[in-house]
């Protein structure tokens, strides 16, 4: 979850949307998104909508966050009860690290979904988690209260690469962790790795990268690291203490990913994540992905339905206050234009080994298809069949093919 927001206009009080876009909800799928704002401390490169305790202070309750979850939940409701969504398919508990909460509250906020709209008889339920933060006992409780699928911050093999990000880990407690998970009879586990970091070695990243393997999970994230404004990263970087992150570097680390991963049964499903099976792909992203619905819960939460995206406010004092006055925790919104839902679906979907059908495209975005596939960045077989599929060279100049497409 980001830190800074974008602006938009004002959310009424109520939090209540146009009718036409409750009109949509449950059509393409409805998810739940909860964001957990909590931390143990401040990795360097994250801007994430992210506290320790000393930077909330006595400002917000970690014992009282479920409930003021639970409380926006109340309020969506209210605001849904016309067109409630027929099932909720996925639920999504990011952070921040989800796990600092007990066990027991992330089982009192997924019971209040099920309640409040019903969870699919093969809803996905994931939670994000540290490595650090998790027990056997801890993931036992949770596989019980339903959650079928977790997603560890790995980031390295590397005790070198740890330190320079501020990962409170070992090396090998993210593994373990996973093992851990698949014993407490969870049917999806995810490793995220981040490459590119200074002074990583290509022996580094390929060290993490077996171990993942080893480590038996059936789903990988990989994610080339960005220096945002305003983290510790940054200014090091600007300090000269740590080196710019290398746009070379970073392809030479996604191709030996494709590699390792390929090599051991993975498939890529989007340019960033790597699955066994279909069935094991994150359903959840692929709800963003895919232009669905969803509700975001919790401080800085952003929510998409049926054309209208808001986001809450950022700090948790503030959202628990909004609360408890019994209005919405909303900051602003935007009701997408049919320019700009044009523009995210091209972004997103291309983003996807599925890919892109061409005829979304106008006569200037065909045009730069047919130059991305001259040049080798759009898979031939597939643009015969009429999708615009990124080839593995394609993945490495995503953007760029984005902006050809768009014109």
């Amino acid at each position: 979850m980001p830190g800074v927001l974008p602006e938009g206009e004002r959310i009424p009080v109520d939090g209540s949307l146009p009718t036409t876009a409750l009109t949509s909800v449950g059509t393409r799928g409805f998810g739940v998104y909860v964001h957990v704002p909590f931390c143990a401390s401040r990795c360097g490169y994250c801007d994430f909508n992210t506290y320790t305790a000393a930077e909330l202070g006595g400002g917000a309750s970690r014992e009282e966050y479920a409930d003021t979850v639970l409380a926006e939940l109340a309020l969506a409701a209210r605001v849904l009860r016309g067109n409630p969504p027929p099932r909720v398919d996925t639920v999504f508990v990011g952070g921040g690290t989800p796990t600092l909460l007990p066990a027991a509250d992330l089982a009192r906020i997924l019971d209040g979904i099920d309640r409040t709209w019903g969870l699919a008889a093969d809803a996905e339920i994931t939670t994000e988690a540290n490595p650090e933060s998790v027990t056997p006992r801890s993931l036992a409780a949770l596989r019980t209260a339903g959650y079928t699928r977790i997603s560890l911050g790995m980031q390295s093999a590397s005790p070198g690469v740890l330190a320079i990000l501020d990962r409170r880990h070992s090396a090998g407690r993210a593994v373990a962790a996973a093992r851990e998970a698949r014993e407490a009879g969870f049917d999806h586990v995810n490793l995220d790795l981040i490459y590119g970091t200074p002074g990583e070695s290509a022996a580094d990243f390929a060290a993490s990268l077996d171990e993942v393997v080893a480590a038996g999970v059936d789903h990988v994230s990989a994610y080339s690291l960005i220096v945002e404004e305003g983290t510790r990263l940054a200014a090091q970087v600007r300090r000269g203490e740590l080196a710019q992150p290398s746009d070379d570097v970073a392809a030479d680390r996604y191709l030996a990913a494709e590699a390792a991963l390929d090599a051991a049964g993975f498939s890529w499903y989007e340019v960033s994540n790597w699955a066994r099976t279909p069935a094991a792909r994150c359903r959840h992203n692929l709800l963003y992905w895919t232009g669905g619905n969803w509700w975001g819960l919790g401080p800085g939460a952003h929510s998409h339905i049926g054309g209208v995206r808001w986001w809450n406010v950022k700090h948790p004092t503030a959202y628990a206050q909004r609360l408890a006055a019994g209005a919405s925790p909303g900051l602003a919104r935007e009701v997408l234009t049919a320019d700009e839902a044009h523009l995210e679906d091209v972004m997103l979907r291309l983003r996807l080994a599925a890919g892109l059908p061409l005829d979304v495209l106008d006569p200037v975005g065909r045009a730069g298809a047919d130059r991305a596939r001259a040049a080798g960045l759009l898979a031939a077989a597939a643009y015969g069949d009429g999708r615009a599929v990124l080839t593995l060279r394609g993945r490495l100049l995503a953007d760029a093919v984005v902006r050809d497409l768009l014109g």
